[in-house]
């Protein structure tokens, strides 16, 4: 697994005064991502293919801490899908997710 704080603030709002969503995607694919990137021999690259976003709640923008996690589902030679969440700093979710990521084998 792979977590990543964050503390969004008024800068990150949308036209309704909460974070915007797309900051959740953000912590999830890069969460996602490095999950991911934990499973896989050095050299090898990766890059996002589909993220889908569950959206459940709407998160502060009053110093509210984020933290977004992610864990490996699977690794193969040419995929690797993982799963993940958003938490507030009460432990509720506010978002959840699923990745598919292309892995790109080192070249020899």
């Amino acid at each position: 697994m792979w977590s990543s704080p964050s503390t969004p603030g008024r800068n990150f709002a949308n036209p309704l005064g909460t974070v915007h969503g797309g900051i959740a995607a953000t912590l999830l694919d890069s969460a996602l991502g490095c999950a991911i990137h934990t499973t896989l021999p050095a050299g090898t690259s990766y890059t996002t293919l589909e993220l889908k976003v569950n959206y459940i709640r709407a998160a502060r923008t009053e110093g509210q801490r984020l933290t977004a996690e992610g864990t490996v589902i699977h690794t193969g030679r040419r995929t690797a899908t993982a799963e993940g969440r958003v938490l507030d700093e009460r432990g509720r979710l506010i978002a959840h997710a699923t990745t598919t990521c292309l892995v790109m084998p080192v070249e020899s």
